[in-house]
């Protein structure tokens, strides 16, 4: 059987902030028996601009984003609200009667989270890293929701020799950030997040994981202001047993 033709899209906070966690994407994909490519032209998926009502924009960077991965079996990303963007919104961004109408439902029908690809397409059940550890997990809003990811990332974390995990209250709840909500509703935001962090420390986990870089960040972030001692990290990163490097937001 050959061996399908993937397209990594990166995301633009993973680029920018957290390129490991494009490494361990490709590395994981690679171990499921993918070929992996990275296209060079690919930018942002039109999220800030769609969610912002600026449609003008966010139909441009669309359609660049759909010329950029044609051709490929899968397109797969570490994130579960750029794929949602991909999958959901981009078939409402060129409706029926629009020249790219096809190629965009098209691109959505072929597009996945890392972590659901590896589970429902790839058939995965298990990797091969150790990592002696208590971790807990946050459910990203887009993933949860949009994509009905949330048995996919544990199932394949009980997989991880010596890697235990609790799971805290509310874990489905949102964690502030919320793209431009954090910007928008900053006080409301703030709560948000500190309630995520309080109720991460109570399971006493020394380690946060999920699939979104930026609710990862805005966790992270306000983790450190109140000194908490939990750190966190990309669910990819321990699945590919690449956790030598600093946590999220140290270094």
């Amino acid at each position: 059987m050959a061996r399908p033709r993937v397209a990594l899209f990166v995301t633009c906070l993973v680029d920018l902030f957290r390129p490991a966690v494009g490494f361990a994407s490709v590395k994981l994909l690679q171990d499921a028996g993918c070929t992996v490519e990275v296209p060079m032209a690919q930018t942002c998926c039109g999220q800030p601009g769609w969610n912002s009502g600026d449609r003008e924009t966010a139909r441009s960077v669309a359609a660049q984003v759909i010329e950029t991965f044609g051709g490929y079996d899968h397109v797969v990303l570490p994130s579960g609200s750029c794929a949602a963007t991909i999958v959901k919104d981009y078939p409402q961004m060129f409706p029926e009667g629009d020249p790219l109408h096809e190629a965009a439902v098209a691109l959505a029908g072929r597009t996945h989270e890392i972590v659901s690809f590896l589970v429902d397409v790839m058939g995965v059940k298990r990797v091969s890293a150790k990592l002696q550890a208590q971790a807990t997990y946050h459910d990203s809003c887009s993933g949860l929701r949009s994509l009905g990811i949330r048995d996919q990332p544990r199932a394949l974390l009980a997989s991880v020799e010596g890697l235990t995990l609790t799971e805290m209250e509310e874990s489905e709840v949102c964690c502030g950030f919320g793209g431009t909500f954090c910007v928008k509703y900053p006080e409301i935001s703030t709560v948000m997040a500190a309630d995520k962090t309080r109720n991460a420390a109570a399971t006493g986990a020394g380690l946060l994981l999920a699939g979104d870089l930026g609710c990862l960040m805005n966790i992270a972030g306000m983790a450190s202001r109140e000194g908490r001692s939990f750190r966190c990290r990309h669910v990819v990163e321990v699945l590919a047993g690449q956790t030598d490097g600093p946590a999220i937001g140290e270094g």
